[in-house]
């Protein structure tokens, strides 16, 4: 006798105030406000890795302008002796 696996689909869920709720409970309206919230929660997540990168853009930048400006110093020094 062969085995059968079956596969279950979880339905989809919603957590509102502690209660989980199935995706087939809630209304077109709520179902259009869970896609709202998912779409902006991705995109906030995506913009905050743009900000983090461009942080570090802005920090590596502002260390080699920080280290040029001391090898200029130290040159325009060691002329001056």
């Amino acid at each position: 006798m062969a085995n059968k696996e079956t596969v279950k689909e979880e339905e989809n869920t919603v957590t509102i105030d502690g209660n989980e709720l199935k995706e087939s409970e809630l209304t077109e309206q709520q179902k259009y406000f869970v896609s709202q919230i998912q779409e902006a929660r991705a995109e906030r997540m995506q913009l905050q890795r743009q900000m983090d990168r461009n942080t570090a853009v802005i920090n590596s930048f502002e260390a080699a302008l920080v280290e040029t400006t001391k090898e200029i110093a130290e040159e325009v020094l060691s002329e001056e002796k």
